[in-house]
């Protein structure tokens, strides 16, 4: 907001030739003027009267009734003409100058009124400070017996221990500045005749990094391995801080806000801190540091268990004096000759692992404010073992020939088949041919592997597919000759036991 005053300053001269009082005239923009003559309505009348402006500008030109007013003038002014009086309206800074009038060409007299902006002015216009240091606003504007008031956002500001107001309050100075300072101030200049208010200056404060901290999600006292945590650093600070990463003192490549640990090792266990800095007030802050407890998912000491071999099972856990349980199928663990523990519970091991060691191993982690567990699937490859072919011994020709080959393994094993000694097509388990011929006829034997055991068995089987048969009597035929023989001897063998009798 911008006002604007007429005033004539104490060293401008004021000219007047009977008819006009000695100025100054003081006036505002948008406001009026009035030219009072020293005339009277007896003087009168007045048949000629001419008001101009620098000489050649025509302000009213009066003359027996007459008027003619300039369109520049129109509905800004007003004439008297029983004293030859004038009053200006609507006052503008083009109006500034020096008034004459002149009254049937004889008497007349002149003024100078000289127009300023009243447009306070504060340097520096701006300013970026730190946090306890100190700045001053000057203003300045055009004009006499000027008085000062300093504003803030949102009221007048006064002096008090940190702020001081001098120079006839023109001058603004602020020490040990902080946060709370960082504001639009302005200065608003007045006289008893107008005023005036400046454009804001902003008030820019940087402060901290302060209150660094670390937050952890989620929050716990264990983290199993190969699970993720977010750790996100803030700080109080303009501007915003930038952050670096430590582990146990260590910086890491790590920066900004947030530090994700993706797929945790054991290694990756310890006290974890964050810095903030910032680079106006070049200051920075570490944050108090916060352990990750890493709880070691169980790992094996080879990633193929195999039946007959050694293997450790190793739960490892972080934190203050943990003590660890171990459990197998939600049951308590049972220890032997074969599996033993170590003295502190940590190691686990089988000393010729069998396919009865199989199952889910759980290792239970607590101290005394806190608990957690691992789990491990333990998974041991054996076989082939107990390697069996099902199928018919004879078949007749064109009959089918349906064969399967089992075997106890894990993983399940792959089978090859051969025939008296060659192989042939078929690598399931089943062997399978519709229409049997006589050269089918041999020793099938078919071959387990376990392609993780490396380890391989087989079995034989020997069928025979039989010729010359396709009008033979069927299975079920022979059975019901070989009974009917069975019930004619039984008959035979009674009667003779009979004749024998008599």
């Amino acid at each position: 907001l911008q006002v604007y005053s007429f005033r004539l300053p104490p060293y401008s001269l004021t000219e007047a030739a009977g008819i006009l009082p000695d100025g100054p005239l003081n006036g505002s923009i948008g406001g009026s003027v009035m030219f009072t003559t020293s005339l009277i309505e007896a003087d009168g009348p007045f048949p000629s009267v001419t008001w101009n402006v620098n000489t050649t500008v025509l302000i009213i030109n009066y003359i027996s009734g007459a008027v003619y007013i300039p369109p520049d003038y129109e509905n800004r002014i007003t004439f008297f003409p029983t004293t030859a009086s004038l009053e200006l309206r609507n006052l503008t800074l083009d109006d500034g100058g020096q008034y004459s009038v002149t009254v049937n060409s004889g008497r007349g007299g002149t003024i100078n009124v000289d127009i300023y902006v009243f447009s306070p002015t504060v340097t520096p216009q701006s300013a970026d400070l730190v946090e306890f240091s100190s700045f001053s606003l000057t203003c300045s504007s055009s004009g006499s017996s000027l008085s000062f008031i300093w504003m803030n956002s949102s009221s007048e500001v006064t002096a008090s221990d940190r702020v001081q107001i001098t120079d006839g309050g023109s001058t603004l100075t602020v020490v040990n500045v902080t946060r709370y300072d960082e504001q639009s101030y302005r200065c608003r200049v007045f006289n008893p005749v107008s005023e005036g208010i400046s454009y804001p200056v902003n008030i820019l404060v940087s402060y901290g990094p302060e209150n660094t901290k670390i937050s952890v999600f989620p929050s716990l006292e264990f983290y199993q391995e190969g699970s993720e945590v977010s750790l996100s650093c803030s700080a109080d600070s303009k501007p915003s801080a930038q952050f670096s990463w430590f582990l146990n003192g260590t910086k890491l490549p790590d920066s900004g806000p947030e530090l994700t640990l993706r797929n945790i090792q054991i290694s990756q266990r310890g006290d974890y801190s964050c810095q903030a800095f910032n680079s106006r007030t070049l200051t920075n802050e570490t944050s108090p540091s916060f352990f990750i407890s890493v709880l070691l998912s169980i790992k094996a000491s080879t990633e193929q268990i195999i039946e007959g071999s050694s293997v450790t099972l190793t739960c490892e856990a972080s934190g203050s004096s943990p003590s660890r349980k171990w459990k197998k199928d939600a049951s308590d663990l049972s220890l032997s000759e074969n599996v033993t523990l170590s003295e502190d519970n940590k190691i686990l091991t089988f000393r010729a692992v069998n396919k009865d060691n199989s199952g889910e191993y759980v290792c239970l982690v607590s101290n005394p404010v806190s608990s957690s567990e691992a789990k491990f699937t333990f998974i041991v490859n054996y076989g082939p073992q107990n390697v069996q072919i099902e199928g018919e011994d004879k078949i007749n020709e064109n009959g089918q020939i349906k064969l399967i080959c089992s075997a106890e393994s894990s993983p399940s094993a792959t089978f090859t088949w051969r025939l008296n000694g060659s192989e042939i097509i078929g690598s399931s388990a089943e062997f399978l041919k519709e229409k049997a011929q006589h050269s089918d006829s041999g020793t099938y034997t078919c071959e387990a592997l376990n392609t993780v055991t490396k380890k391989q068995a087989t079995a034989e089987h020997e069928l025979l597919v039989q010729t010359g048969q396709t009008s033979g009597c069927s299975t079920g035929c022979i059975v019901g000759i070989v009974i009917g023989c069975l019930v004619i001897v039984a008959a035979a063998a009674g009667g003779g036991f009979y004749v024998y009798r008599r």
